[in-house]
């Protein structure tokens, strides 16, 4: 049976109710967990500023290399699903499905850069920092300079994407902050023929109440079910 390892989001950390759904999933199937805080988030050590797309990417490498046995599937939640991509793409042998979440690839150029004011994009260029109001916190979003232009070098979207297993994405059409057409792009974008989208009328972006959580867990249900080998005669 796969593991499951699940990829948190941009400024979020291992303790939210998803990655806890998860857990207490795998746990009642006797299923391979884990969860994590990237570098600058959560537990981990460092300064969430002097963090990256790749930095973030690697962390995720390194869980796969490190602390996992056998084929995963990785369940990236918004910046989440970015990571989930290029850890697949790192190590095809080590994942056997994806399942993503308001997956937000390339978010750093599509939904900072490009998005930005005048004056934004002037204040990063001359402090190096732009201090994002949050929509879910009192806590702002550091973005950084770094952050944007490190991102340019893991950006995904302008191409086909080499990913041949299943792909699961779950999106809230009406999530304010990564836009469901995006997971529809993805879709296109992906070298695998086995890729299935569920759009979700009404839905946010976190996608964290009941409801939300079931779907979630019954999908990677689904999909662990799909990774099983045929039973025997």
């Amino acid at each position: 049976m796969p593991g499951i390892v699940f990829l948190g989001g941009f400024m979020s950390d291992m303790t939210g109710s998803k990655a806890l759904a998860l857990e207490a999933f795998a746990a009642a199937r006797g299923q391979a967990f884990i969860r994590f805080d990237y570098f600058g988030h959560g537990a981990s050590s460092g300064r969430f500023e002097d963090g990256s797309i790749g930095r973030w990417a690697e962390d995720a490498v390194a869980v796969l290399d490190e602390l996992t046995e056998g084929p995963q599937i990785l369940v990236g939640s918004s910046m989440g699903g970015w990571i989930m991509l290029l850890a697949a793409l790192a190590r095809p042998h080590a994942v056997a499905g994806l399942v993503g979440i308001a997956a937000a690839p390339d978010f750093t150029e599509t939904l900072m850069w490009r998005a930005f004011t005048p004056e934004i994009r002037a204040t990063i260029e001359r402090d190096g920092v732009y201090h994002e109001p949050s929509a879910y916190g009192e806590q702002p979003y550091p973005i950084t300079r770094h952050l944007i232009e490190e991102g340019r070098t893991h950006l995904l979207l302008g191409q086909q994407i080499p990913i041949d297993c299943p792909v699961r994405l779950i999106h809230g059409v009406a999530d304010p902050d990564v836009p469901y057409t995006l997971s529809l792009d993805l879709m296109q974008r992906l070298g695998s023929s086995d890729v299935e989208v569920t759009l979700i009328k009404g839905g946010g972006h976190r996608l964290s109440e009941p409801p939300d959580l079931a779907r979630m867990t019954g999908v990677v249900d689904a999909l662990t079910d799909r990774l099983l080998p045929p039973a025997g005669p």
